[in-house]
C-alpha cells in the first residue's frame, strides 16, 4: 500500500516521468521508498538498499520477538550505505528535490534520507581556456564534489575551511566558499558571505551569475571577479590570501578580491626562468597596448597627423589607399566587423567546420576585398594585428574589445588627442577603482614595494618572503627562512 505522504510527495513534483515508488513488506511492517530514478546510482541503491530490504524481510521469522522494528534498526543493521539520516517528513520534499532516496516506515514519525546521487561527470582534464607547457593539466568539471576534492588533495590541512550555500529558488545551485583559516581576512569573508546570502534569484546557472553580485562598481565594464579552470592557480591563489568561490554544473571557479595584474600573469610563469617570465609579461603589455589602441592610431594619423610619418612610409600607405572608396573611419570599421562575423561564425560552426570557414573566410574576403578595391592591405594589416593580439591576455578579450571601438571612435574624431585623453582618463578610472577595499591596480598604484617581487618583472620564489599586501591578508608570512642553513 502507497501511504498518503508518499502520494502526496509524488503529487507534489507534478508525477514526474522519473519519480518510483517502491513498497516492501517486511513481516507484518511496511515500507515506501520513493526516488527519482534518473539521478541516483541504481548499482547502489540496489546492493545498499534494496537488496538488504529484501533480505531483511525474507528473515524476519528468525528476528528477535522481544525487539523492536523501527528506523533505528535500518539504519545500525540493515541499509548498507553511508550517508544516511533521520529527517522530519515535512522536510522530505526538499530532501527528495535534491536527489536523495527518502523511505519510509509504517507507524514511525519521521522517515530516511538516503544520498546515493549519480551525476553525468566527466573526467577532469586540461582546460581548453588554460593549456600549459608545464606543471598540472588537471582541470575542474561541472561537478562541485569532484572540484572540492582537487582543492582538498593541495591541502592536507586542517586550515582549510569550505563553507556551502544554496542559491536560487527553483536551481537551489550549491556554492562553496574555499579559503585559509589564519590567511583570509574575517572581515572579507563575512562581506562574501552577505552578499551570498542577499541574492535572491529564481537560478543560478553559471558562476557568472555571480560576478555581478560581487562587483563594486555594477556598471563599470571593467572585470573585478577572478576566474579560473585549474585548480592549481586557484590554490595559489588561495594561499595569498584570496577567496574562492565554486559553483555546482561549471568549472569556473570565481576569486575576489581581483586586480588587474592577474590577467597579466599565466601558470607558464612559474615553471619558466625569471628573466623569461618578466619578458613573455612586457609582451602581454604590448600586446595589450596593440590590442587597444593601434586601430586608432592608425586612423588618427592617416586623418590628422600624417606629417609625422616618415615620407617612405606615407608614400606606400597612400598608394595602398588612393583608390579606396571608404573614408579611413569606414574602412577600418568594415574591416573590423568582417573579422568579427568570420569569429562568431567559427564559434557556433561545428569544430573543425568552424577553424576552416574562419580561416578560409579570413584569407579569402580578405584578399579579395584587397584586390577589388574595396579595402586597403595596411587597414586589414592593422586591424588582423590588434584581433590577434587580444590573446597575449585572453582573460580581458571582452574588455579590449569594447576598448577598441572606443579607440577607434576617439582616434577617428580627435586624433591623437583623443587617443591620449582616453587613456588619461581610463587609467584614472582604474586607479580610483576598488573592490572589497583592494585597490585595482596595486601593487603599482599604490605603490606596495613588496608586491612588486611579482609584478611585471618575476623575482625569484625565494624572495617572496611575504604574501601580497594589497590583499589585507590576516597571515603576512610566506617563506621563513630561519630554517635555512
Amino acid at each position: 500500500m502507497i501511504f498518503p505522504e508518499v502520494k502526496k510527495l509524488k503529487k507534489s513534483l507534478n508525477d514526474s516521468i522519473d519519480i518510483v515508488i517502491r513498497e516492501l513488506s517486511c513481516g507484518e511492517s511496511e515500507i515506501n521508498i520513493i526516488y527519482i530514478k534518473s539521478m541516483i546510482n541504481e548499482d547502489l541503491f540496489v546492493s545498499g538498499v534494496l537488496g538488504p530490504l529484501i533480505d531483511f524481510g525474507s528473515s524476519l521469522s528468525e528476528y528477535s520477538s522481544n525487539k523492536k522494528f523501527n528506523l533505528d534498526n535500518l539504519i545500525n543493521e540493515v541499509l548498507k550505505t553511508i550517508s544516511i539520516e533521520k529527517i522530519e517528513k515535512k522536510d522530505a520534499l526538499k530532501n527528495l528535490c535534491e536527489n536523495k532516496v527518502i523511505l519510509f516506515l509504517k507507524g514511525e514519525k519521521k522517515a530516511l534520507s538516503i544520498d546515493i546521487v549519480k551525476f553525468p561527470t566527466r573526467t577532469p582534464s586540461e582546460p581548453p581556456t588554460s593549456a600549459v607547457l608545464k606543471g598540472p593539466r588537471e582541470g575542474f568539471i561541472e561537478d562541485i564534489k569532484t572540484n572540492i576534492s582537487l582543492l582538498r588533495k593541495r591541502f592536507s590541512n586542517e586550515k582549510l575551511v569550505i563553507k556551502q550555500f544554496k542559491i536560487g529558488i527553483y536551481s537551489q545551485t550549491k556554492i562553496a566558499l574555499a579559503y585559509i583559516d589564519g590567511i583570509a581576512d574575517k572581515k572579507l569573508v563575512k562581506q562574501i558571505q552577505n552578499k551570498l546570502n542577499q541574492i535572491d534569484i529564481d537560478g543560478i546557472i553559471d558562476s557568472y551569475y555571480l560576478t555581478s553580485f560581487l562587483q563594486a562598481e555594477k556598471g563599470s565594464m571593467f572585470k573585478q571577479v577572478g576566474s579560473c579552470e585549474k585548480p592549481d592557480i586557484i590554490s595559489a591563489k588561495i594561499l595569498e590570501g584570496r577567496i574562492a568561490i565554486l559553483v555546482d554544473n561549471t568549472p569556473i571557479v570565481l576569486t575576489v578580491p581581483f586586480i588587474f595584474i592577474e590577467d597579466l600573469q599565466n601558470s607558464n610563469d612559474y615553471y619558466s626562468l625569471n628573466q623569461y617570465a618578466s619578458y613573455i609579461r612586457f609582451i602581454r603589455i604590448l600586446g595589450l597596448l596593440f590590442a587597444v589602441i593601434i586601430p586608432g592610431v592608425y586612423l588618427a594619423i592617416r586623418l590628422y597627423h600624417y606629417s609625422i610619418v616618415p615620407l617612405s612610409f606615407l608614400i606606400t600607405i597612400a598608394n595602398a589607399t588612393t583608390a579606396i572608396p571608404l573614408t579611413p573611419f569606414l574602412e577600418i570599421v568594415f574591416i573590423l566587423m568582417l573579422f568579427e562575423v568570420l569569429y562568431e561564425v567559427s564559434l557556433r560552426l561545428p569544430r573543425y567546420l568552424g577553424l576552416a570557414t574562419s580561416i578560409v573566410g579570413a584569407l579569402i574576403l580578405g584578399d579579395t576585398g584587397v584586390k577589388a578595391g574595396l579595402i586597403s592591405p595596411p587597414g586589414v594589416m592593422v586591424i588582423a594585428l590588434s584581433i590577434i593580439a587580444v590573446y597575449t591576455i585572453p582573460d580581458q578579450a571582452d574588455q579590449i574589445n569594447l576598448l577598441r571601438a572606443v579607440f577607434i571612435v576617439l582616434g577617428a574624431g580627435l586624433g591623437l588627442f583623443g587617443i591620449i585623453a582616453g587613456v588619461i582618463f581610463i587609467v584614472a578610472y582604474l586607479n580610483n577603482l576598488e573592490n572589497f577595499n583592494v585597490a585595482y591596480l596595486s601593487p603599482y598604484s599604490p605603490r606596495i614595494r613588496q608586491d612588486l617581487k611579482d609584478g611585471v618583472l618575476k623575482q625569484n620564489v625565494l624572495n617572496m618572503k611575504t604574501r601580497p599586501k594589497s590583499l589585507h591578508n590576516k597571515n603576512k608570512v610566506r617563506l621563513n627562512d630561519e630554517k635555512d642553513s
